[in-house]
């Protein structure tokens, strides 16, 4: 669990922030999965204050799903991190991008777009509809999902067509909203989950802990083995050379 752990620090959120999420939204996050998950993961949390931001090569070699929660740094991220991730994404790592991580680097490279969406934080009502029902990752969820208070987040969301579109949200003022999407990129596989500002406890909702939870094991890899982001290969002549002889048989 990737936490960008800005909020957690900042003058302006930090009480707030010690009030609703004392142990930081990574943490939270992080405990909703050994909840419900238990001796089937290892949960480990990295941010981005720690060197290389907590992603070295050696992390991630160990890691089969990356969750990243992202807001007000992003531009900071380093782009040689962002290239590993990416290059482990495309291996077969597994990546659930939530929230305000529709604007970081990697989910915008791996979406090729600009991630943009309408929004607006007035404590809206959300409804978190299934639109997939029978997916893996809405097993045991509701429908829908009522959280209380949460900020807006509304069309148009500039993403590419997604490959499965498993939840979409309706807000008190009438807006629409893909919230849950999945896409394959390479060899692994994205969900993209949008419940969950700082503003608000959402991480602590027993549904969208369920929900990512599911995630996890949706988005990890079936074999540790295929861990190999594509390359160019270069390959030797072939075994076998055809050519037409002139009276139009063929040689070989």
């Amino acid at each position: 669990m990737w936490g960008e752990n800005f909020h957690e620090n900042s003058d302006r959120d930090r009480e707030m922030m010690a009030r609703l999420y004392p142990d930081g939204m990574h943490g939270a996050i992080a405990a909703g999965l050994s909840e419900l998950l238990g001796d089937r993961v290892e949960v480990r949390t990295a941010t981005q204050d720690q060197p290389e931001h907590g992603l070295s090569a050696e992390v991630l070699d160990n890691t089969d799903v990356l969750t990243w929660w992202g807001h007000a740094t992003h531009g900071s991220v380093d782009d040689a991190v962002v290239d590993r991730v990416y290059s482990r994404v495309l291996g077969g790592m597994g990546l659930l991008p939530l929230h305000s991580a529709h604007f970081s680097k990697i989910f915008i490279k791996l979406m090729g777009t600009s991630c943009s969406l309408a929004w607006r934080n007035s404590a809206d009502t959300e409804l978190v509809w299934t639109v997939a029902p029978g997916h893996p990752i809405t097993e045991g969820v509701p429908s829908p999902i009522v959280i209380d208070e949460q900020e807006m987040y509304g069309e148009y969301f500039d993403i590419p067509q997604p490959d499965e579109q498993i939840f979409l949200s309706t807000f008190t003022g009438g807006e629409v909203f893909r919230s849950g999407c999945t896409w394959r990129r390479g060899k692994g596989r994205i969900f993209y989950f949008s419940p969950g500002d700082q503003d608000y406890p959402v991480y602590h909702h027993p549904d969208i802990k369920r929900v990512l939870a599911n995630a996890v094991q949706w988005a990890a890899p079936q074999r540790s083995i295929d861990f190999v982001a594509p390359a160019v290969v270069n390959e030797p002549a072939p075994r076998f050379r055809a050519q037409l002889a002139q009276d139009g048989e063929v040689s070989a």
